[in-house]
């Protein structure tokens, strides 16, 4: 039986939420957690809306899956991200234990595996699921913002 619900299915929900950052103005990456197929988490970038350096998409998830499941480890949890993490939301995943962190577009420059940013043990990495759509929306927000400016 093949499983409908596999990393391109919710990295498809992680794009709409960076669609959603768009649309608001937001660097436009998304996030999803999911705890045994399901969706527990959905969020977005809102460092612009809430006026802080640390509201990315991942540290927005993290709270809020934590807050469903009562506690803080997500060890059994995965994290559907369209950017790679940065150093700051990977030493978060650390903290949470989370269980697998799947990224689609890498960051080459601020990403956690450039800079080499230990995860925790057991986190399992995938990365490039849906990568260009991933990277065709944040280049279009780029080229957007600088024919604004």
């Amino acid at each position: 039986m093949i499983n409908p619900f596999d990393d391109t299915y919710f990295m498809k929900k992680a794009l709409r939420e960076a669609e959603t950052a768009f649309e608001k103005g937001e660097v436009p990456v998304g996030a999803v957690i999911v705890f045994n197929n399901q969706i527990i988490a959905r969020a977005h970038n809102l460092t612009e809306t809430l006026n802080d350096v640390t509201a990315h998409a991942e540290m927005q998830a993290f709270t809020a899956a934590a807050d469903f499941l009562g506690g803080k480890y997500l060890k059994d949890c995965v994290l559907y991200v369209t950017l790679e993490p940065c150093q700051m939301c990977a030493g978060a995943s650390y903290w949470t234990q989370i269980g697998k962190i799947v990224y689609g577009a890498s960051e080459p420059e601020r990403g956690f595996v450039h800079l080499k940013t230990t995860l925790h043990p057991k986190t399992v990495v995938l990365g490039g699921i849906l990568e260009n759509d991933c990277s065709q929306i944040l280049k279009r927000f780029f080229i957007e913002k600088r024919n604004l400016n």
